[in-house]
Formats: C-alpha cells, structure tokens, sequence
C-alpha cells in the first residue's frame, strides 16, 4: 500500500466530519482493505428533486463524487474500483436524459484522461461498447490505450452494462470458438467476461436505499460482501466510503466453510 495522506478531495467539511473522516481513516488502516470494491452509483435524480433542480444537475453532481471517490479509494489502497454509470435498461429513460447522461460520460472520458493518468490509473469502459456513439467508443480507446501500462488504481465504468448480457456474449463467444461443453469451467467463464483480468469485487456498495443488485455483476458477485446505504450518490462522500469499508472489515468471509474452520485456519 502506498503512503497514506489524507485526500481533500471532499473538502469542504464540518469540522467534526472531517475529524470523522481522521478517525475513521486511521481504524480502517488497521485492516486489510478490499481489494475490489465496486460501487452502483443510484440517487441523481431523487438528490437533485429533494433539492429542487433538474436530474440533469443531479447526474453532473454525481460526476463529480466520482472523481472524489476515486482518488480516495486509490489513496486508501484499494486496487480496482468498478463503477456503475449506464445499464443496458437505461436506454428506456427519456430521450433527452440519456442524451445528456451520454454527453456526461464523454465530458468525463476526456476531462479526467491526464489526470488519471498522471495518478497511475488504469481505465476503461465495461459493457457493450459497439451499440456507444462512435465518439465515446473513439475517446475510450484512447485512454485505455493511454492507460494500459498504469500500475495504479484499475477504473472501470460501466456502460451498457448487465450482468445478464454479459454472462450470454461470454456463452456466446465461447460457442462460435466451438468449445466442447466438457471444457467449460466456472475459471473458463471468468476469461470470457468483459474484464477477464479483474478479480471478482470484494465489496459492493449501493447507493440510495435500494435493496437489489439491478442486473450488476452478477457472476463476479457470488461471494462479494453488499453494503446498502440509503445516501443518494452525490452526498456519498469519503466518510460515506470508509463507513462501508470498516463494515465490510467487521465481517466474517467464509466462502462456504464454517466460521470455526476459518478461524482456525487464520491461526
């Protein structure tokens, strides 16, 4: 793990949530920290209507948290950070608000590309990315390919994304290479995903109160810890995050054995 220094990219705070965040920060350092945590991003449009102003400015305030999360994860340690941005299912939204959510997403590539970079970052688009604009398709490869050697942080966004179709392009694929059914392994299946050299999340976090996955990595979610928390993205800030990663510390990963074969095992 890198040097920790604490980031202020959530600043401005209260002073006592900044001395929440301080004391937090340093009892999560005592810990192993996920190495994955993926994150499904929900709460723009309700944020932006308890504050009287268009979904479009709760999307932009949603961009924002983003880059803060991101860089806090980074600094905390975490290696892989999966975010949620555009399902498969959102193109039933209302025109205008998938064209401007579209607009958000390559404003985003581009804004953030030399500063990711400059931090080590690995970046790159997750989901069905031929059905994408061919300018977000364009600018997307050009910082994957400017990224691709970064050893830092490893961002994926997830566009057009869902689990299920995800799980059937792999089958897919796997049927036109002709592959025997005896060959097929839970391992084999791992390779054919969108990201095959991404380890499955650790941690899941959901935003907003919402009690279900919404078609969010649903093969690599198997044994992921979920952390709900009913604040809108936007307001999720690096005090928000360390909460869901001290819960996920204080939980027990059994992977199917009993708690007293892990802790025997630990000793």
């Amino acid at each position: 793990m890198k040097e920790f220094k604490l980031s202020e990219a959530a600043l401005p705070m209260t002073t006592d949530r900044q001395n929440l965040k301080t004391a937090l920060t340093k009892e999560v350092l005592q810990k192993p920290v996920p190495r994955h945590v993926a994150i499904i991003m929900d709460g723009n449009g309700r944020w932006a209507k308890e504050k009287g102003r268009t979904r479009i400015k709760g999307h932009q305030e949603g961009a924002r948290q983003v880059k803060k999360i991101v860089r806090f994860a980074d600094d905390l340690g975490v290696r892989f950070v999966t975010l949620y941005a555009f399902s498969v299912e959102n193109w039933a939204r209302p025109s205008f608000e998938v064209s401007a959510l579209m607009r958000l997403i390559r404003t985003y590539i581009v804004r953030e590309r030399d500063e990711l970079h400059a931090e080590g970052v690995r970046f790159r688009l997750v989901g069905r990315l031929d059905e994408l604009a061919p300018e977000i398709q364009r600018q997307a490869e050009i910082s994957a390919k400017l990224m691709e050697k970064n050893t830092g942080l490893t961002l994926s966004l997830c566009i057009n994304y869902g689990g299920r179709a995800e799980i059937i392009d792999g089958v897919k694929r796997m049927i036109r290479e002709g592959l025997p059914p005896e060959r097929i392994t839970e391992d084999l299946m791992h390779d054919y995903l969108y990201a095959p050299d991404v380890p499955d999340p650790d941690l899941i976090v959901r935003t907003s109160g919402e009690m279900r996955l919404s078609n969010f990595l649903l093969w690599q979610s198997a044994y992921a810890e979920l952390y709900v928390t009913p604040v809108f993205w936007p307001d999720f800030d690096d005090v928000e995050f360390l909460k869901a990663i001290k819960v996920y510390q204080d939980r027990e990963r059994r992977f199917g054995k009993t708690g007293a074969q892990i802790t025997a095992n630990s000793t």
